[in-house]
């Protein structure tokens, strides 16, 4: 399992790209998707709506289970990916491609987001 080198990790699984413009998407990464197994549903914060860096926004409901969103940034929601609300399988085919879930204009990034390395380490151990 590879973990892109250009993005950012939380350690609830989550990634973040850079930021364009002071926007960067958010979604989870292979990993957490291989724990969850076939995501079914997703229920994703709203554009316009206020997220928390550490804090619940959704969830993603899977054959397996429930498990809580968390986003890895606070700021402002610009944009939900329609297509895995519609499809939420893309969450496993592509969890750093097409099944990204939301783009978020960033007001603040905490200091603990790990590089693709030290999430590496993290998620092996």
């Amino acid at each position: 399992m590879s973990n892109p080198q250009q993005l950012r990790y939380s350690k609830e699984h989550e990634w973040l790209s850079g930021a364009e413009d002071g926007v960067s998407t958010v979604g989870i990464t292979e990993h957490a998707a291989n724990a969850l197994g076939d995501v079914v549903f997703v229920q994703l914060p709203e554009t316009g709506d206020t997220v928390t860096a550490g804090e619940t926004c959704g969830e993603l409901e899977s054959t397996k289970s429930v498990s809580d969103l968390y986003s890895p940034v606070s700021g402002e929601v610009t944009e939900v990916n329609e297509d895995v609300v519609n499809d939420p399988s893309l969450v496993n085919s592509a969890p750093f491609e097409g099944g990204w879930l939301f783009k978020v204009r960033v007001t603040e990034e905490p200091a603990d987001l790990l590089s693709a390395d030290e999430y590496t380490a993290f998620s092996a151990g």
